[in-house]
């Protein structure tokens, strides 16, 4: 695994340190090319970077090069080099590649579906702080699927991937304060966490949070009315009372 952090003033010393062999150099020129960052984007040249820094247990590009069978950038679509390449990453600890790894677990693209692998590899890239993994293990604990059902323990990877910006983590958890699994209930917290993901366009935070408020504003109309009703039962009684006691007045003056 390539662990050197090289520095290059110009593309042509990026380019001149990939064609000496320096993986790191290799890899980030593959990355250039994929986006077009300093060079006229080109996936064949990048796939071509990435797998020379790939062979040489370059795990950032041993990721990147399994993007590119996974979404067909630079190379035909393979999903079985994808999960080879991701694999190769994620052994050595790339959280990406975790990450990726365990997506094609769940949903058996390039392996047999596994579910029991899935939460490995999320479990093993949550650890490492990737936000989407830390989601998708709190996922697993709030549904009890694969592990014992948990809701503390799904609400702490929500906590840390919602801290994070993700914003189903962050609705997540809003209904985790909402309904009070796995936390105390707590509708302040509830609605901060709805307002965070539904600022970033999560749609089931935007109809939560619309909830929330078309309740709060049918209680409030209702106490409204109830202390008009409460008002003018007081005033009734009131003037019941002033009724009575002026007709006992007029009694003792007859």
């Amino acid at each position: 695994m390539a662990t050197n952090q090289a520095t290059w003033n110009t593309f042509e010393d990026l380019k001149k340190a990939a064609e000496s062999g320096d993986a790191a150099s290799q890899c980030y020129l593959g990355i250039c090319y994929q986006t077009g960052q300093g060079t006229q984007q080109d996936y064949v040249e990048a796939v071509k970077w990435l797998r020379r820094a790939a062979e040489q247990e370059d795990s950032a590009a041993q990721c990147y090069l399994g993007v590119c069978y996974q979404a067909g950038l630079g190379v035909p679509q393979e999903l079985g080099q994808a999960t080879r390449w991701f694999r190769e990453a994620a052994e050595q600890g790339d959280p990406a590649a975790q990450f990726n790894l365990g997506v094609c677990y769940e949903t058996g693209q390039g392996v047999p579906q596994n579910y029991a692998e899935a939460f490995k590899w999320y479990h093993a890239a949550a650890e490492r702080g990737e936000p989407q993994a830390q989601f998708n293990l709190g996922v697993f604990y709030e549904s009890g699927q694969v592990v014992p059902q948990d809701y503390e323990e799904a609400v702490k990877w929500y906590l840390a991937s919602a801290e994070q910006e993700t914003a189903p983590a962050q609705c997540n958890l809003g209904l985790c304060y909402q309904t009070g699994r796995g936390v105390e209930k707590n509708e302040a917290m509830a609605v901060k966490w709805f307002c965070k993901a539904a600022r970033q366009g999560d749609k089931t935070a935007q109809h939560n949070l619309g909830l929330y408020y078309a309740t709060l504003e049918e209680a409030r109309a209702a106490m409204k009315v109830a202390a008009a009703a409460e008002a003018e039962a007081k005033a009734i009684e009131e003037a019941t009372a002033k009724a009575a006691e002026e007709a006992g007045a007029s009694v003792e003056t007859d």
